[in-house]
């Protein structure tokens, strides 16, 4: 089981989001905690209005709602009495247990899991305090609730499989296919909180990958003047297409205030992870000598690290990007050095015309030979080896005139 607790400010924000999810008939309310009566036989209003009239008890709590999921594994299916009795026995371990709560049981992903929500204000008015506990309260929970009913351990190498972020290529959003909004939501809530990015360039360098922008607008745009920020779906050519959704449209608001925070958050990074990026670029071109860009970013696929190119109109590339799924970093090559940006890996890699040239020749030579089947064989990988030789590089050393190297001083021995 994995749980993933969240706070907000508004708890009819959280409300709304489970109860659209159940007029749409992906989602279905499944029980109460410390309602007055059964969930069936409450109205919206009624739900609703038990969370609101206790948060009012204390106004100084601003970020007073709580939605929390607990996902399973995808081989598990429960019943809605045992989902009910994993929500209660977890809001109980985790200080929640008197709290109002409402538990959904949600049908709209691949693996089965419910939403609960709830509110940080107490009965009397008090608030509750959860600084940490997520790695406190929850983790103790977790564990202690997936012994009890038999779940599939989180930690497991399965679990970390069937949780862990599946290829890009099968996770691209394809406009027209699915609705936008919903499409768009399920990148932003995979990327915004799992990845660690200090720009809106290294944000969209992942979101790209899913044919997502984060998108201010011009310079001239009210939409820049205003702070404010759009999400846009890309066609194949990283081209925008269709109508684009401001950020305060979705549940989770991903504003620019809120990636600004974000940003700074991020600014600091685990050192091992800069070293293990740079490590892998390093034994890249130390393991295959004359690599072309194409072979160097295929290269780092294989270690799970995609590389971004920024182009300019002409194709000429300006800026890289490198998006690590293993450490879930981004980073502009040039915050790792400068052997490391987009000028100093051109210059480590071998032209792309060269390289095709090489390829030809070698492709040439291997035709010959098939073809001169019955006559002396060639020896291609020595002939190979000549081209390549032939087209490295010519070395050049800077000679100097005798008459204009400096003499020597003559160090004259004391004590003879």
């Amino acid at each position: 089981m994995v749980a993933i607790i969240k706070t907000g400010h508004s708890v009819r924000s959280s409300f709304n989001y489970n109860e659209n999810k159940v007029s749409q008939g992906i989602a279905v309310c499944i029980g109460e905690g410390n309602y007055p009566v059964d969930v069936e036989k409450m109205n919206y209003t009624m739900k609703l209005n038990r969370l609101l009239n206790q948060v009012t008890l204390n106004d100084n709590v601003t970020r007073n709602s709580v939605h929390i999921s607990l996902n399973f594994d995808p081989s598990e299916n429960h019943s809605k009495e045992k989902l009910m009795d994993i929500a209660n026995a977890y809001m109980e371990k985790i200080g929640f247990g008197q709290q109002p709560y409402l538990v959904y049981q949600h049908n709209d992903s691949g693996h089965p899991h419910i939403h609960i929500v709830s509110i940080k204000v107490r009965a009397d008015g008090s608030r509750i305090n959860m600084q940490n506990i997520g790695k406190n309260q929850s983790e103790k929970a977790r564990k202690e609730i997936e012994e009890t009913f038999g779940l599939v351990k989180a930690k497991s190498k399965k679990t970390n499989e069937q949780f862990s972020l599946q290829p890009i290529a099968n996770r691209k959003i394809d406009y027209g296919k699915t609705e936008s909004k919903k499409a768009i939501n399920g990148v932003l809530n995979k990327v915004l909180f799992d990845y660690k990015y200090s720009s809106l360039a290294e944000l969209n360098a992942v979101l790209g990958l899913y044919n997502v922008k984060a998108d201010r607008g011009s310079e001239r745009s009210r939409v820049f003047k205003n702070n404010g920020l759009l999400y846009r779906i890309l066609d194949k050519n990283a081209k925008p297409i269709g109508v684009p959704i401001k950020a305060s449209d979705f549940y989770t608001k991903p504003t620019l205030k809120f990636l600004e925070d974000k940003f700074k958050a991020n600014e600091t990074r685990k050192v091992s992870d800069k070293t293990r990026l740079k490590n892998t670029i390093q034994m890249t071109f130390i393991r295959e000598h004359n690599l072309s860009l194409d072979r160097f970013a295929k290269q780092l696929e294989k270690e799970g690290i995609r590389t971004v190119f920024r182009k300019n109109e002409t194709g000429l590339v300006y800026g890289i990007t490198y998006v690590d799924h293993v450490t879930k970093n981004i980073f502009n090559g040039s915050s790792l050095g400068k052997e490391y940006s987009a000028k100093g890996i051109l210059e480590r890699c071998e032209p792309p015309i060269v390289a095709e040239n090489k390829q030809q020749l070698s492709e040439r030579l291997k035709a010959f030979t098939l073809e001169n089947n019955s006559k002396k064989t060639l020896d291609v990988l020595a002939i190979c080896k000549l081209i390549d030789s032939l087209l490295q590089p010519e070395m050049t050393y800077d000679y100097l005139p005798k008459q204009l190297k400096k003499k020597k001083k003559r160090r004259i021995r004391k004590g003879i």
